[in-house]
């Protein structure tokens, strides 16, 4: 605007000065209608984008800095705050907010080890779930820290792309995927949930082929499924939350120490993502959210579980 303009010169030049130069420039202003600008009240639009500006910055602080102007406005609506899409655009560009853009990149994390024979690949890259516990997706990440590198291995629900289950390690040995595993195992378990028609689809890192990781999906009747060798799209679903991972804490909160330093951050972001992340994939609502309407809508009397988890969130 002409009038921020000239209040950043006024000081050295003055305003007749630069009214003349912005005239000469043929930006025309007079004085008088600056000085008539100065003291008119501020609009509507002013004042509701001055409040908005704080609910945005509030609303952005509060998901890690790392929403867009799709979710903030999605998370503004929720909170009911109504707004357009393009207001909110508009306002996070004048003041410099944007979201976190995801890098496509991958170290592979496959080693030596005793394995049973590769499965078939059950889902040959259609990564869709009807349900809770019908499809997991696991993975194994890595990050560079002062003191080595650290690992990070997910599980990942499909249906509602709820993280189930992680584990950090320095160590890229069977333990990682399976202490993962056990974590989601003992998570849905907890839940009263059955997992007798899981499909379980990896990679083939050796850490998801090892005796040990095989047995334990047996011993629960999950089905194993594995894609073909060097091909991320065949596990296109866990590549996707590794890359979401290192965007949203790798690269925002380096450099990193320790695995101690590590594992802290994972598990903060694995809660907020749980519990408050807005996904598109699950319509704009966090994916606790998305599993609860989903039970409510088949299951009309929850489980003890689940009603202190409804109650809680």
């Amino acid at each position: 605007m002409l009038v921020d303009y000239i209040d950043q010169h006024r000081d050295r030049f003055g305003v007749e000065p630069v009214c003349t130069v912005l005239t000469d420039a043929e930006v025309p202003i007079a004085p008088s209608t600056y000085y008539a600008a100065k003291t008119r009240p501020p609009s509507a639009r002013a004042i509701r984008d001055a409040e908005l500006v704080e609910d945005i910055k509030v609303a952005h602080k509060a998901n890690l800095g790392v929403y867009g102007a799709r979710k903030i406005h999605a998370e503004l609506n929720r909170e009911g705050v109504t707004v357009a899409r393009c207001t909110v655009e508009r306002l996070m560009r004048a003041e410099g907010l944007r979201g976190i853009r995801r890098e496509k990149t991958r170290k592979t994390t496959v080693g030596a080890g005793a394995e049973t024979e590769r499965p078939e690949d059950l889902v040959q890259r259609k990564f869709v779930a009807t349900a809770p516990n019908q499809l997991w997706v696991a993975d194994l990440t890595y990050v560079r820290t002062h003191a080595g590198w650290t690992y990070v291995a997910f599980v990942l629900d499909v249906f509602s792309r709820m993280v189930v289950g992680w584990q950090v390690s320095t160590s890229l040995r069977t333990d990682l995927a399976l202490d993962a595993l056990e974590q989601a195992i003992w998570t849905r378990q907890r839940e009263g949930r059955d997992l007798g028609a899981l499909v379980h689809h990896s990679d083939r890192g050796v850490q998801y082929l090892a005796i040990r990781y095989t047995e334990r999906l047996e011993e629960l009747g999950i089905t194993a499924s594995v894609g073909s060798k060097g091909d991320s799209y065949d596990n296109a679903a866990a590549e996707a939350l590794n890359r979401l991972f290192k965007t949203e804490v790798i690269r925002r909160l380096g450099p990193w120490r320790t695995l101690e330093h590590v594992e802290f951050e994972v598990l903060r972001w694995v809660d907020w993502y749980n519990q408050r992340r807005l996904h598109g994939w699950c319509q704009d609502v966090p994916p606790i959210e998305y599993e609860n309407a989903y039970y409510a809508a088949h299951n009309p009397s929850p489980t003890p579980v689940e009603e202190d988890r409804l109650t809680l969130h």
